[in-house]
């Protein structure tokens, strides 16, 4: 496969209004986990809302997210016209509890006319939830391949509506006083300009392998869990970047709190790592920004690329995972480096 290059960032999250905020306060481990006004079992729920001054609801507050982490990835686009770049907005799966009515019909207009910009026709909606981004950097790849200058890669969502949170309750999924295992919902935008690797003397956040796989045991499923469709994932992913998981450097993963979670991402590197490695460390955003669902996949790569660009990066090479609730699992190789002529 073609490798893209992952060029700015934009984010909105509970613990910053924009990326160098998102990030700074990721990378330190601050978080934006408050009381929200949920309440389940007799206690407030803990979340991470974004701070906004005004009180926002439903479709109102995914557009008052999306759209300023849109332009700030536009910033430092060299005057080529939106008209010219596809935006691929990922927003959450068909089947979630409390999906907003109506979201594929027009939203993707919303934003265009809050933004005040056109972009491609070939602009589209992809509703997968964690792993939306994924198929969207694969999309990606296809467009730059068809000489498209650009993308823009988007993604927003929000789990604190009560529809979706009673859902996530009564399968005792959400983190409480009287469960800790589960995760703390929150809400996120972020966005990506991607395009073509160009030959530069300098370095470049290239994705360069994606991998996709299916796991039979769900989260929900009972199924007894060996992790194989992330190792799939990994095996895909790791196969198209021409390296062996031993050349990574660290994971950054959607991982956000369930014990399943972790599991799986230990047993899929149990059987995917052949080499000794003295430390291989893992990032999980979630930590600081809550559960972000479709937003998660352009969060990860804005703190990847801040993380090279700022230089606190363990080494070039990122394995990046995801996992929705169903069966689809997700992986990409990222590398930091200055491209090789062709």
């Amino acid at each position: 496969m073609g490798a893209v290059a992952i060029l700015s960032s934009g984010m909105v999250t509970g613990v910053g209004l924009d990326a160098p905020a998102s990030c700074a306060a990721i990378r330190v481990g601050i978080t934006g986990f408050v009381e929200t006004h949920f309440m389940f079992a007799g206690e407030w729920l803990i979340g991470c809302p974004v701070p906004f001054e005004e009180p926002w609801r439903g479709r109102e507050k995914l557009l008052r997210m999306v759209v300023p982490a849109i332009e700030e990835c536009l910033a430092g686009l060299d005057g080529t016209p939106t008209q010219e770049i596809p935006l691929l907005l990922c927003l959450a799966e068909l089947n979630r509890p409390g999906r907003f009515a109506g979201l594929d019909d027009s939203f993707l207009e919303e934003v265009q006319a809050r933004l005040g910009r056109r972009f491609h026709p070939e602009s589209t909606i992809i509703a997968k939830g964690r792993i939306g981004g994924v198929d969207a950097l694969d999309r990606a790849r296809e467009l730059l391949a068809a000489r498209r200058p650009y993308c823009v890669i988007a993604g927003v969502d929000t789990l604190l509506v009560a529809q979706t949170l009673a859902a996530y309750e009564a399968k005792a999924r959400l983190q409480t006083g009287a469960n800790s295992d589960g995760f703390i919902p929150g809400e996120a935008a972020a966005a990506l300009l991607v395009g073509p690797v160009r030959t530069l003397p300098e370095p470049q956040l290239m994705c360069v392998g994606v991998g996709y796989g299916t796991e039979p045991a769900a989260v929900d499923s009972g199924e007894p869990l060996r992790a194989d469709g992330l190792v799939a994932a990994f095996k895909e992913a790791l196969g198209h970047a021409s390296i062996t998981l031993g050349a990574v450097d660290c994971r950054l993963t959607d991982l956000s709190g369930e014990q399943y979670g972790f599991k799986e991402a230990a047993l899929a590197l149990t059987r995917t790592l052949r080499e000794r490695k003295a430390e291989f460390d893992i990032w999980h955003p979630a930590d600081c920004i809550g559960e972000v669902g479709a937003a998660i996949v352009p969060v990860v790569l804005a703190v990847a690329l801040a993380a090279h660009r700022k230089e606190y990066a363990p080494g070039p090479r990122f394995l990046c995972h995801f996992a929705a609730d169903g069966s689809e699992r997700a992986a990409m190789i990222l590398d930091y480096a200055v491209p090789r002529a062709a």
